[in-house]
């Protein structure tokens, strides 16, 4: 079984994140810029085992695309000819920046190194989009029931 990696696509930065070998846990690689991560992912699917690669996929309260598709849909389009033997998904993004931003608060993170160390935000949304995929892969997510 492989790794399932994660990407929280941004124009001058992105989160990556990544499960361990058994798809259970997600865990933050960092924070790679942008005009580096289409040689971070090849250069990491060829070291471990990759079986499939989620896109953040931003989009409104409406659901509507975020104007950032037009960012992200080139950076997708070159990851498939690099690696067309992984498939690729896309996973609802909305709220995972407010959600990090929130868990770096109570994790304590200091004010000063949030201020410094915006890459987190975007690493920690990696990891959030990651676990969000694996809930709905597993059906772990929301459970809606009737009301009576």
């Amino acid at each position: 079984m492989g790794r399932i990696l994660a990407i929280d696509y941004g124009q001058k930065r992105c989160g990556v994140a990544a499960t361990d070998p058994l798809q259970i846990t997600p865990g933050g690689l960092g924070t790679i810029p942008t005009h580096q991560l289409l040689s971070f992912v090849t250069d990491y699917v060829s070291r471990e085992p990759v079986e499939l690669i989620i896109i953040g996929y931003p989009r409104q309260m409406n659901n509507q695309e975020s104007a950032s598709m037009k960012y992200i849909r080139p950076f997708v389009e070159k990851l498939r000819k690099a690696l067309p033997e992984i498939p690729l998904e896309y996973q609802d993004e909305r709220f995972t920046s407010a959600l990090a931003q929130r868990t770096i608060r109570e994790a304590g993170i200091g004010k000063k190194r949030r201020e410094q160390d915006k890459g987190l935000v975007d690493e920690i949304s990696a990891v959030i989009i990651l676990q969000s995929y694996l809930e709905r892969r597993d059906g772990l997510g929301s459970i809606h029931l009737p009301f009576k």
